[in-house]
């Protein structure tokens, strides 16, 4: 079993030509980081750095793979659309394809809705009986070998760049519930959320960009079986198991320009067989 991590795409719209009530006033602020942090420059070529990942993950011969959030720059319909348009090349199957929402794509009251729309069709879990937020958690089961667990740690922020995540008490009681399940046993288990819960030095992150209750979740999955797949810090990296914690993967975004790229993990005998960082070529180069 082949999978592919990959996230943070930061599909962006043309929001110039946007009037300022649709764009509502959460957006506005966030909008300044267009410019004052470059995010039009880092992500010029994101639509086509999508289809290049696409393009990978056939040439590969993947069999899933996971998106761990914030498909979108800003959570406009547009931009959802979209996403979802250029991973349809890969296939919107859950048997094929595995999302969770980031941030980003959580800027407005409506933007889970517009996630919903546009990826519903993933929503669809192995084990509905566990999901006690929505469809969270979102159970996969991949073959006889692997399973790939989704939840939702980004929540409507009640301010424009406080962009910390939490868990649910309810997606927790159902992860503590679905871990027991009989079905999970034997196979390793990819938990894929898109808050990091420790930075590439090992740390927590800054209180306004940190996943909170991380390290009860740590906790409870620190086991070989296990490994936790996350996106939002914008850098590669990963962390080896310890007997206090699973393997921890950030895949960064794997469509900024110059930091392109993705892991492929191998799962052999219901275990992590083997990983690899993969990079892309930067495009527009001068």
């Amino acid at each position: 079993m082949r999978i592919l991590h990959c996230s943070d795409f930061h599909v962006l719209t043309h929001y110039a030509g946007i009037p300022w009530r649709q764009l509502g006033w959460r957006r506005l602020p966030a909008l300044a980081e267009l410019y004052i942090h470059k995010r039009g420059e880092h992500f010029a070529y994101a639509k086509p750095n999508v289809s290049r990942l696409v393009e990978a993950a056939l040439t590969l011969q993947v069999d899933h793979m996971v998106v761990s959030g914030d498909l979108t720059g800003y959570a406009m319909e547009e931009e959802f659309a979209e996403a979802a348009k250029l991973l349809e090349g890969w296939g919107l199957s859950p048997s094929r394809l595995t999302v969770v929402p980031g941030n980003h794509d959580c800027y407005a009251r409506d933007s889970y809705a517009l996630f919903a729309k546009h990826f519903g069709v993933l929503l669809q879990s192995d084990m509905p009986e566990y999901a006690k937020e929505g469809p969270f958690p979102l159970v996969h089961l991949l073959g006889e070998e692997a399973a790939i667990v989704g939840l939702k740690s980004s929540r409507l922020p009640f301010l424009p760049g406080a962009s910390f995540g939490y868990l649910g008490r309810a997606q927790r009681e159902g992860l503590e519930a679905l871990l027991e399940d009989t079905r999970l046993q034997g196979r390793w288990v990819g938990l894929v959320v898109h808050h990091a819960p420790l930075n590439p030095k090992a740390k927590p992150d800054k209180p306004h960009h940190a996943f909170y209750g991380a390290q009860h979740l740590l906790r409870r999955l620190a086991s070989p079986q296990y490994a936790l797949l996350h996106g939002h810090i914008h850098h590669r990296y990963m962390h080896p198991s310890t007997p206090s914690r699973p393997a921890l993967f950030c895949a960064g975004s794997s469509t900024w320009r110059g930091r392109e790229g993705y892991w492929l993990l191998d799962i052999k005998g219901g275990r992590l067989h083997s990983f690899a960082e993969h990079t892309l070529p930067a495009l527009g180069e001068t």
